[in-house]
């Protein structure tokens, strides 16, 4: 979904530097299929995987003197893609970055002012890089590897269980994470807090702790010197997590309410009533999206999953307890989607209905170094009638819940004007929840608005109007 984007990038760039010869660096997601990405962009280098050590060689090597490095030295750098002559060359991966290294990188915040309504988006801090899921599928795999059922991914060390006999992908079968980023490793809590304060002084006002599991967060610490490969077990480093927590709270801005943080997402099968009872104390009512994908218990496990969907509903049930607000994760579309599975899923939709404030659902992407890459993309919902009964169900228990905001009061913040009506305005809750389209604002863009919903639109909008404070 991002190649288009980048295509538009490039095409901007090479136009304004009126040369072919100004080199393109593309990294992220979107370069670990480095063929599809170098023929569509034409873009000069595509980094693979961490890019810190990859892009700091190529600017010692000439990049950042606007050149792209000699042939001999390009060979040499590990984690990257490029076109020699008319052949796509992909060098080795870099290992993954130990822990120490990993600290020694600060990100750039000045770059955030690049995006234009940066004030109002939702901005992520990155908190832990990386999966501690290296269970794997048990579904046979397009070229018919199959797990041999030999103990590594369960019940092995946490050192065995980056190995496979039959080379599958660890994780969940849908995702590359522990492929391209390895086991989790947590970041300093010195430079996060560091990161975040650095945001809220360029203008930040929407802060997201980002990990693929927050509860992750310096569990590496308790197994240290092995790898954090294990979903489960050891539980949550709570003083850790307390520790982090209480530091960004004393944050002015935060601790007044100018500034909003979040965690995303969370592991269920982790996330206990003590590891709430922290969150709710020091980020009260922030939201928790925690991944469900399939209602099938055997499905769950059938793909990899760390947790099962019993464990969601306790999750969500603990969320609410505790004054927290938690948003559910599905995907239609996977590998081994069948009549039973879907049947599963909408049973645990309305189990988890009174509970959360969001259901969101995602079609299966095939992507490389998963498990599932050479699987063949599925057909959209609406050309699928079990995705479809999945994606109709969905959509009207959400739109339901935007019935439920009705006489609401929102604090938004009004990011554009609305395209179909420009005497309108298009605002995001500040706290997170549906975009809202507030009468009359089309020419209060940055500005903080109290708002009673009027009427919901569908199940992703709803219809507001100003308010006195």
């Amino acid at each position: 979904m991002d190649l288009p984007c980048i295509v538009k990038v490039i095409s901007k760039w090479r136009k304004a530097k009126a040369t072919d010869k100004s080199p393109v660096v593309v990294g992220g997601p979107v370069a670990s299929d480095p063929y599809a990405l170098i023929l569509k962009t034409k873009c000069s280098i595509a980094v693979i995987g961490e890019g810190e050590e990859t892009l700091t060689e190529l600017l010692k090597n000439g990049l950042a003197d606007g050149t792209i490095p000699e042939l001999h030295t390009l060979k040499s750098i590990r984690g990257i893609a490029w076109l020699n002559g008319d052949n796509i060359r992909v060098n080795p991966l870099r290992p993954i970055l130990p822990k120490e290294k990993l600290n020694s990188f600060f990100p750039s915040v000045e770059r955030i002012r690049d995006y234009p309504i940066f004030w109002a988006c939702r901005v992520y801090v990155e908190c832990v890089r990386g999966c501690s899921n290296f269970y794997r599928t048990k579904l046979t795999l397009p070229d018919g590897r199959k797990c041999t059922n030999c103990g590594n991914c369960f019940s092995g060390s946490l050192s065995q269980r980056y190995f496979c006999p039959q080379n599958i992908p660890p994780g969940c079968g849908y995702c590359s994470v522990p492929s391209l980023f390895g086991p989790s490793r947590s970041r300093d809590c010195k430079n996060i807090v560091k990161e975040i304060r650095s945001l809220i002084n360029m203008g930040v006002k929407r802060i997201v702790l980002g990990a693929s599991d927050f509860l992750d967060y310096q569990r590496d610490e308790l197994v240290y010197p092995d790898p954090l490969t294990d979903p489960r077990y050891p539980p949550p480093n709570y003083e850790a997590i307390e520790h982090l927590l209480s530091e960004i709270a004393n944050i002015s801005e935060v601790a007044s309410g100018e500034v909003y943080v979040s965690v995303e997402n969370v592991k269920p099968n982790l996330f206990d009533e003590k590891a709430a009872e922290i969150i709710s104390k020091y980020l009260p009512g922030s939201t928790i999206h925690i991944g469900c994908e399939t209602g099938s218990e055997l499905h769950s496990k059938l793909i990899g999953r760390p947790s099962i969907p019993r464990e969601v509903l306790d999750a969500v049930k603990i969320a609410r307890k505790y004054g927290l607000r938690p948003y559910v994760y599905l995907i239609h579309g996977l590998p081994g989607q069948s009549e039973e599975t879907v049947n599963a899923t909408i049973d645990i939709v309305h189990k988890v209905k009174k509970y959360v404030e969001k259901i969101t659902v995602y079609r299966f992407k095939p992507l490389p170094f998963s498990a599932f890459g050479d699987f063949p993309t599925p057909p959209p919902a609406i050309k699928d009638p079990l995705s479809k009964k999945v994606v109709n169900e969905v959509e009207k228990i959400n739109k339901e819940m935007k019935f439920r905001l009705i006489g609401k009061v929102l604090s938004v913040i009004v990011a554009e004007p609305f395209r179909a009506r420009k005497n309108d305005g298009v605002g995001y809750v500040i706290s997170e929840g549906p975009v809202v389209i507030v009468k009359n604002a089309g020419n209060k863009i940055g500005r903080k608005l109290k708002v009673k919903v009027t009427r919901a639109i569908s199940d992703r909008l709803v219809e507001a109007e100003e308010v006195s404070d």
